[in-house]
């Protein structure tokens, strides 16, 4: 009997200069995604707060600085992708970096050693071609996670996690 489960890929890419364009201007897209958000905020609250200043001032000095701190939280977000912008020109050619996970499946069949199946498998692209498929050694069963963490699959990974390292290590 077999049974089919999936398991984790790492997408790692080579530097090159048509991968730091191409992350450069997927950074550039979320900063303009960013200030629009912040002058809608600005176009879509200005006339409440108009008016409840005009009715109940307390409530308007509350909402306002409610207001402000979404769009700091915004502007530290444009501040981060600023900065993930100069940290991705500085990238050394050739230097490996991980752009995502994806998701393969696997046959496991009785008698195969789970650990050897759920060892890490990882992908390296140069210019969106496969120049490398890499199998890690296996790792000890007790110290995979009780639930594998979801793939992500987006577009641009390298921008929804702010809070790791570029090269993911």
């Amino acid at each position: 009997m077999e049974v089919t489960i999936k398991r984790n890929v790492i997408l790692r890419a080579v530097v090159t200069p048509q991968l730091r364009q191409e992350i450069t201007q997927e950074i550039d897209q979320a900063i303009e995604e960013v200030e629009q958000r912040v002058q809608q905020i600005d176009f879509q609250t200005k006339p409440y707060l108009t008016e409840l200043q005009r009715t109940n001032l307390q409530q308007a000095i509350t909402v306002r600085k409610q207001i402000e701190a979404e769009k700091q939280k915004h502007t530290d977000l444009k501040d981060a992708l600023t900065e993930r912008k100069a940290q991705v020109a500085a990238l050394p050619d050739g230097e490996e970096i991980v752009r995502g996970t994806l998701e393969s499946y696997a046959e496991v069949k009785e008698g195969d050693n789970l650990a050897e199946v759920l060892a890490g498998v990882e992908i390296v692209v140069k210019d969106d071609v496969v120049v490398a498929i890499r199998q890690s050694a296996p790792m000890e069963l007790a110290t995979l996670p009780t639930q594998m963490p979801a793939a992500q699959s987006s577009a641009s990974p390298i921008i929804a996690d702010l809070s790791g390292g570029l090269s993911g290590q």
